[in-house]
């Protein structure tokens, strides 16, 4: 199988984690996500932790240099030799240009497209497990364990999923992020899937895509 090195674009809620999972699996390598990074430092009461805590709480964008270093750390490790999967990151294009600047080959960039009424309701509905990290959603991906996660601690809605807070970060994502989108299209990079209801119907296009 080919050396995959994918950027994984989308607005907040689209799919982009669920899906980095599956393609993850599927070849073998690692899926990098800025948040959960973060949200591990946030966690962990780490100084870069404290200082982006205040920006996601707002739902404003972490800035570059803190993300910047966190994916130089990333890449060099073993692990993402024989491909990677960004998601989450580039989120402007000076992140993209810094990317490129760095040296690091991306082989494709995929868009999940889906529109922000439903992104509003896939986010109201999104459950996290604070202990192992889980995630579910209340009719689309429900616990086995109902309001528990399997791991048998009670789940949560994380306070950047509240409703005025995803209105802010799709807000800012529609006007810092995508115009990504233009960059990566310039090169000849991207490729986009309309997200679908059904997370299979969204998987087989992803798969469509990256196989094309």
């Amino acid at each position: 199988m080919r050396s995959l090195k994918l950027i994984l674009l989308g607005a907040p809620g689209a799919g982009k984690g669920t899906q980095a999972e599956i393609i993850s699996g599927k070849y073998n390598i690692p899926a990098i996500s800025t948040g959960a990074i973060i949200r591990e430092a946030i966690q962990s009461g780490t100084e870069m932790g404290k200082n982006a805590k205040s920006y996601i709480d707002a739902g404003a964008l972490v800035p570059d240099e803190v993300v910047i270093g966190i994916i130089r750390e990333r890449l060099a490790k073993e692990d993402c030799v024989n491909g990677f999967i960004l998601d989450g990151f580039p989120r402007t294009v000076p992140q993209a240009e810094a990317l490129e600047a760095m040296g690091v080959e991306i082989t494709e960039v995929l868009s999940i497209e889906v529109p922000d009424e439903k992104i509003l309701t896939r986010m109201a509905g999104r459950r996290v497990c604070p202990k192992c990290g889980a995630t579910f959603h209340t009719e689309f991906k429900p616990s086995p364990a109902g309001e528990n996660c399997p791991c048998g601690e009670k789940l949560t809605r994380r306070s950047d999923d509240d409703p005025e807070v995803v209105a802010a970060r799709l807000e800012t994502y529609h006007a810092v992020t995508e115009p990504i989108k233009e960059f990566y299209a310039g090169k000849g990079m991207l490729k986009i899937v309309e997200g679908q209801d059904k997370l299979e119907d969204t998987t087989a296009l992803v798969a469509a895509a990256l196989e094309g």
